[in-house]
């Protein structure tokens, strides 16, 4: 693609300072960064995964009602958060923290580790504990 024709649909990246990186052609024929808006088909791919994850979320939402899960397993799946990277983030065992996707055992955390949460994930201690 020339450096004229990279897609510039603005949509994801209206009123912030984020972009994206194209490689384009120039009029040599080497390639170039270019600054990219956006481009359509990969907004469209955006909101089907949103779309997606928001229907997971619902999911997650009735089975915390359900008293299945706890509201880590929303926070997580929100947030994109795969146990690997919570446990990464957090310093807490991927053991313990399947332990706390347990409705029982999350309720008793102390407020130390649903401090730890919390801080991870940029809520507060009383968004962590309901969804």
């Amino acid at each position: 693609m020339k450096i004229e024709d990279v897609p510039q649909d603005l949509k994801f990246f209206k009123d912030t300072k984020i972009r994206d990186i194209a490689y384009a052609v120039d009029n040599d024929g080497c390639y170039q960064t270019v600054v990219s808006d956006g481009w359509i088909i990969k907004n469209d791919a955006i909101d089907i995964t949103w779309d997606h994850i928001s229907e997971n979320c619902e999911n997650i939402k009735k089975d915390i009602q359900k008293g299945k899960i706890s509201p880590l397993v929303y926070h997580m799946e929100k947030n994109l958060m795969s146990l690997n990277l919570l446990s990464s983030y957090t310093g807490i065992s991927k053991r313990h923290i399947k332990k706390h996707m347990k409705p029982d055992v999350f309720n008793a955390l102390s407020e130390d580790i649903l401090q730890k949460y919390a801080d991870m994930l940029r809520i507060t201690v009383d968004e962590l504990k309901k969804i």
